[in-house]
């Protein structure tokens, strides 16, 4: 396997991952707690030391090859889903390291659950927000937009108007579910109460 194969490898288990992942802030349009017992139900399978491994090699793994093929293939790049596809990833990959270094960071050093109100604390702690709803918004729309480029990619024998509609109909998915995601984490669409011991980790601590 050459390493754009184990990098499509790579994609399918992140994005089925990313696919519960998504359903479940999607849950949360229905309440907190109902976001945090789905979240609880689908740990059981993702917390499992050896698919929790796989996933965060998947993540690493996916992280240096995106990376890999950015930089190498800047100069030679050509036409606008090219394009798209590589800034769609080079963000994937800013998320990546930010997101999941915060969540082990989360667990292991400040011992906080890193639920729905780790994710949603920056947006209840201004200016925090300025920075965590685009980061979000940006993030969940790159991924779907990476997925329809390689859609894209993948129907080469079909029409031109198919080939498109394989990344528009994603880009515009995407958008939707950014921006109900950030809604949500934002308290906009319903309550939010975000504990103070999440807030505190964007406060400055005096003595």
């Amino acid at each position: 396997m050459n390493l754009r194969t184990l990098h499509r490898t790579s994609a399918f288990v992140i994005a089925a991952f990313a696919c519960v992942h998504l359903t479940n802030h999607l849950v949360s349009l229905l309440g907190v707690p109902s976001h945090i017992a789905f979240m609880e139900g689908a740990r059981k399978l993702y917390r499992q030391p050896v698919v929790e491994v796989l996933l965060l090699s998947c993540v690493a793994f996916q992280v240096a090859s995106g990376l890999w093929f950015v930089i190498r293939g800047w100069r030679q790049r050509q036409g606008g889903v090219a394009w798209l596809q590589a800034i769609s990833g080079a963000v994937l990959v800013f998320f990546l390291l930010v997101h999941v270094g915060a969540v082990l960071y989360g667990r292991t050093v400040l011992h906080l659950d890193t639920n729905f109100y780790f994710a949603a604390a920056g947006l209840h702690v201004p200016p925090n927000q300025f920075f965590f709803a685009p980061y979000y918004f940006l993030a969940i729309l790159a991924l779907f937009t990476h997925l329809g480029c390689a859609a894209y990619w993948h129907l080469q024998a079909a029409s031109v108007p198919s080939r498109r509609l394989a990344v528009a109909l994603p880009v515009l998915v995407g958008a939707v579910v950014s921006l109900l995601i950030v809604l949500s984490l934002a308290g906009k669409i319903q309550p939010v109460d975000v504990p103070e011991k999440y807030k505190a980790t964007y406060t400055r601590q005096d003595g």
